[in-house]
């Protein structure tokens, strides 16, 4: 299970990757809170995916716990649901022994962008980015079709489980969305990986190469938002003119959930101007992190372990998209987004 956990974990971080030309140039800064929109200039995007205190002392990944303790404005919006907690899953601890249930531990990865578009908040449908498109515009390496609400998951498998949304049932509930089965294909060396864990493992089940999710994408207008709670999320004290959603509810490997969240502002200081404050969310099974030695006792797996990959630091990694890891991946994702959006008038 380890193996295979380290060879999916860079491909299923959600279905909107970092393909294609950027019009933006990235900056990485301090917090959120502290990028004052009138310092911000057109083409410019300021980034951090600073954890403040990583789970493994190496990277920018943190514990749930610490997470929702630190950031309950990150924790109410960036999970799946505000109410959002670990679940509880059954397992069997070792060969031989009885299942149990046991809190299945999350490790996040949080990264946060801003930039500004050169246009009033008024003259942005997002509503028009509510579509298979937009996703395949962003990555044509994802295969995107729309899924109808009564086949979505039922969530009833250990991947799915603790996912259901109490509020409402996923893909239903919105006036402007879209429910999207997506699949991506490994790339790089990755899949060559693939084939030598599936010669090692002594287990009838084969590792694949290929990455199943579903999420649903909505807008949010400022009737259906907290505007209170998105300006403490953002820190930005400006009109919330409306809010781009993913939900990646499903997984089928590594991941228990991942969001993508944008939030439009009023610029404080410029009526002409549109402050987008974004965030990819991501939630990683803690067990992933927990099995790294057993990465080492494997000279030829090395560069596989888990929190390199994550980070991007191994030689699996490949490209500007979802095998590059989680720091490239955001940071390539939130550019594309913006130059979408700003060459989109």
């Amino acid at each position: 299970m380890w193996i295979r956990h380290a060879i999916a974990l860079v491909g299923l971080i959600g279905s909107l990757s970092a393909a294609g030309a950027q019009d933006f140039r990235i900056v990485d800064a301090g917090s959120a809170k502290d990028w004052n929109p009138s310092q911000l200039k057109p083409g410019t995007i300021v980034f951090s995916d600073a954890a403040g205190g990583a789970a493994d002392g190496k990277t920018n990944l943190t514990a749930f716990a610490d997470w929702a303790r630190t950031q309950p404005a990150q924790k109410k919006f960036l999970s799946l649901f505000p109410g959002y907690s670990e679940p509880t899953v059954i397992k069997v601890a070792s060969a031989g022994a009885a299942a149990a249930p046991v809190v299945e531990k999350l490790t996040m990865y949080v990264a946060q962008a801003r930039f500004v578009l050169d246009r009033p908040p008024g003259s942005i449908d997002l509503a028009r980015y509510v579509t298979l498109p937009f996703l395949e515009k962003i990555d044509p390496a994802i295969t995107h079709t729309a899924v109808a609400a009564g086949n979505v998951n039922p969530l009833k498998d250990a991947q799915g489980t603790g996912n259901d949304n109490p509020q409402r049932k996923w893909c239903t509930g919105r006036t402007t969305l879209v429910c999207v089965q997506s699949s991506y294909k490994l790339e790089g060396k990755i899949p060559i990986g693939v084939m030598l864990v599936n010669k090692l493992r002594d287990s009838p089940k084969k590792v694949s190469d290929q990455l199943d999710f579903q999420s649903e994408l909505s807008r949010l207008s400022p009737a259906d938002v907290d505007e209170a709670g998105l300006k403490e999320l953002t820190g930005l004290d400006a009109p919330v003119s409306g809010v781009l959603e993913q939900n990646i509810f499903y997984v089928n490997q590594i991941m228990k959930f991942g969001k993508l969240f944008a939030v439009f502002q009023s610029d404080p200081a410029a009526a002409d101007r549109t402050v987008v404050t974004a965030y990819v969310a991501l939630a990683i099974k803690a067990s992933v992190l927990d099995e790294r030695r057993t990465f080492e006792k494997v000279p030829v797996l090395r560069n596989l372990m888990p929190a390199q990959v994550l980070m991007g630091q191994s030689s699996f990694n490949s490209g500007n998209s979802i095998s590059a890891g989680l720091p490239k991946y955001a940071r390539n994702e939130i550019g594309t987004i913006a130059g979408i959006l700003q060459q989109d008038k």
